[in-house]
């Protein structure tokens, strides 16, 4: 497998710990104190802030990020950001470099949210809280500068997950209305045995032991069985007409390719526009773990360039 991994993105692997979800405080505790060291200023250009917005109603608050431009003479579109972690680590903060790139090149209003996790608060619980960010994101429009015709939604790995199925539920819901979902190597397909995810063993970040640790906390024990619902996992979705443009990644060597590029096909086959891109010799999450390497910069300068096409297209289509 080794062989195959692009040369620039192998070298990282070598020093990254492989990931411990048999006791995940410890490993989220290491991820805090890893973060701490590596904290980064904010951009003079952005300003940051944090609210505590309604939440569902077994969570009266839910924390949000947000990230805005300094100075704004038009109302902006607007991003719902959601962070990664299996479902089961991660916060807003370990994406402020790229929220605030964003912001930058998108010249748009994100806002992150700090949803609850698994195994303590399963399904549906960060669902949940991400469909009330939405919903206060919606109502405070205004407020935050943002053009309600153009608001997205996107996140990384179980981000992209929680990407796929917002959007599925703001449109069973009728709640409020996405122009774009950006679900980036989505975490969608609950049973674990596609060929990808069977082919991705060993530290490439992500792996199938790994991915059923995740999916077992996430959906409390009932990963796999038949009657895990479709805003749990995407991936059994039987209807995707009327979701938003969406835009989509995943490389070579993640064991969530072939849950992505089916997921795409049937996007396209439900009359969605798609764009997609396939990255070879890339694992799971390349583009954070090696910003540098030079596929992780395409892949980055793609996915922030869809997000600035798209929300500034419906502005253009929304003119004609």
């Amino acid at each position: 497998m080794k062989n195959r991994i692009d040369p620039e993105l192998r070298a990282m692997l070598d020093i990254f710990p492989p990931l411990n979800l048999d006791d995940v405080q410890a490993t989220r505790k290491a991820m805090e104190d890893a973060a701490q060291l590596t904290e980064l200023p904010v951009d003079e250009e952005v300003v940051v802030s944090n609210r505590m917005v309604p939440g569902p109603e077994d969570n009266p608050y839910v924390r949000v990020r947000i990230y805005e431009p300094k100075e704004k003479t038009e109302k902006l579109p607007g991003l719902l950001w959601i962070h990664g972690g299996g479902y089961v680590l991660g916060a807003p903060e370990g994406d402020d470099l790229l929220c605030q790139r964003f912001v930058k090149e998108a010249n748009c209003v994100v806002v992150s949210v700090d949803y609850r996790l698994a195994p303590e608060h399963p399904y549906p619980a960060p669902l949940e809280d991400c469909y009330a960010a939405l919903q206060w994101f919606a109502k405070k429009v205004d407020e935050l500068g943002v053009d309600a015709s153009r608001i997205g939604v996107g996140g990384q790995s179980a981000g992209g997950g929680l990407t796929a199925a917002l959007a599925l539920l703001a449109r069973d819901r009728n709640g409020p209305e996405l122009c774009f979902q950006m679900p980036l190597y989505p975490m969608i397909d609950d049973k674990n045995n596609s060929p990808s995810s069977l082919e991705i063993t060993g530290n490439l970040i992500w792996n199938h032991d790994l991915n059923e640790k995740g999916w077992s906390m996430y959906l409390n024990g009932k990963n796999g069985k038949d009657d895990v619902p479709v805003h749990a996992a995407p991936a059994r979705a039987t209807d995707l007409t009327n979701l938003p443009y969406t835009y989509t990644c995943v490389g070579q060597l993640d064991p969530f390719r072939d849950e992505t590029l089916d997921y795409v096909k049937r996007l396209c086959q439900a009359g969605v526009d798609v764009e997609f891109h396939l990255y070879p010799g890339a694992y799971h999450g390349f583009e954070t773990l090696n910003p540098t390497a030079t596929v992780s910069q395409r892949a980055l300068a793609e996915y922030v360039g869809a997000v600035k096409h798209v929300l500034n297209r419906e502005k253009v289509v929304e003119r004609k």
